[in-house]
């Protein structure tokens, strides 16, 4: 007893069901507003300047395995991640022959694992680089190394004080360290109001760039364009450019949509989101006016209310911190939130919202009818960033690619 096949058909049906069906909520992804992002970004770079595409932290809660694929049906055969598990992730689910770069974390016992697959990775302590140069003499195989210079973030990167040390031992091994790129990283190119501390930055990098060629470095790549860059500082694209956010359709901040829109005299917004977040009314109940909802006494009623419960809570990435703050969208209105953001639900109230019923759709994320709830309208609500609100979705979420209307086109 309680084996499958005490159960004829159990199995079967089960396995047969959508996978969304399993969860309390599901994410869809647009691969038309993919390749618009793509195709949009790829406009304002040089045909010469590599595109490389940042998946990490689960493609900004996208999902590596949903989303790879399709990225690879738009024409970009090169991914940055931060670390070994994500590249590994990346190396199982893309389906040509791109290049993987790992932009941080590498633990030692890994660094033979990404010289023999020909990973290329950031390099910025001096340990490292020298841990590099002892596997890769081991292996007899060249390391693909990129080159982190600290140009005024002051968190990782190779200080002025060490070049000296770095271009002895690169040019003396050439055979076992590939100098692959040249790369810095910015601290907040999105954020006008340390402008001069980003054109510091840039000046310090192409000097030091320029330092080292002179003293014979010459890297495949210099790189330090992110999305904000890309955007607020279009000098900093060279000879590569690590797109993020703005790729899934988000601008780094409203600062930076509303500068380059204004700039450009653009009325229509050229990144489209990819995802929207769904889920189902679980319940619909009539509450009395006066009576307290949910835990505690964060909401009472005023009136004889209408009230939904969504099963998706802060358990799954919805914020606790939209507790009597937040939206969802049900029947083409927006519905809000009332009391705490529970674990596993939320509830809503829809007393304004006729004929809401159980099953309903519930958009977290996404259009309903001539209303659209952003991941913006969240940070708007909770001050949190669209990075942080992406990437605090479960990965478990099930993943829904939307069919295309159209062939793709690179």
């Amino acid at each position: 007893m309680g084996q499958p096949d005490a159960f004829p058909g159990l199995l079967p049906l089960h396995t047969a069901l959508p996978k969304r069906m399993l969860h309390t909520s599901f994410i869809e992804l647009d691969q038309e507003a993919l390749n618009c992002n793509i195709r949009f970004l790829k406009s304002l770079i040089p045909d010469t300047t590599r595109f490389s595409m940042v998946v990490k932290a689960n493609a900004y809660g996208h999902g590596i395995e949903d989303l790879l694929p399709l990225i690879e049906g738009c024409g970009v055969d090169h991914f940055s991640v931060f670390s070994v598990a994500e590249a590994m992730r990346v190396q199982d689910v893309m389906r040509n022959q791109n290049e993987v770069m790992i932009m941080g974390f590498i633990d030692d016992d890994y660094l033979d694992w990404a010289i023999a697959e020909e990973v290329s990775f950031f390099v910025f302590t001096m340990e490292r680089l020298k841990a590099t140069l002892a596997r890769a003499k081991a292996l007899d195989k060249a390391a693909r190394i990129h080159l982190e210079l600290e140009t005024g973030m002051h968190r990782t990167g190779f200080c002025e004080d060490q070049l000296d040390e770095i271009v002895q031992l690169l040019q003396s091994n050439p055979e076992f360290l590939r100098l692959e790129g040249l790369c810095t990283h910015y601290a907040g190119a999105e954020d006008f109001g340390i402008q001069d501390r980003i054109e510091e930055q840039i000046a310090t990098f192409n000097r030091l760039c320029s330092e080292l060629g002179r003293r014979g470095l010459h890297p495949t790549y210099r790189h330090s364009a992110c999305s904000a860059a890309l955007f607020n500082y279009p000098e900093t694209v060279m000879d590569m450019v690590r797109i993020g956010i703005s790729s899934y359709g988000f601008w780094p901040n409203e600062e930076t949509r509303r500068s380059y829109l204004r700039e450009h005299q653009l009325r229509e917004d050229p990144l489209k989101r990819i995802l929207s977040w769904k889920s189902k009314v679980l319940s619909v109940n009539r509450v009395p006016e006066g009576k307290y909802v949910s835990y505690g006494q964060a909401y009472l009623t005023t009136r004889p209310s209408k009230i939904a419960t969504v099963p998706v809570g802060y358990g799954y990435g919805f914020s606790r911190d939209l507790s009597n703050n937040g939206h969802v969208l049900i029947g083409g209105q927006r519905a809000p939130i009332v009391g705490y953001v529970n674990m596993n639900m939320v509830v809503v109230d829809v007393t304004e919202i006729p004929g809401v019923a159980v099953h309903d759709e519930v958009v977290l994320i996404g259009r309903q009818g001539d209303q659209v709830m952003t991941v913006r309208s969240f940070s708007d609500m909770n001050n949190s960033m669209n990075y942080e609100l992406l990437t605090r979705l479960p990965g478990h979420i099930p993943k829904m690619p939307l069919p295309m209307a159209a062939p793709v086109q690179v």
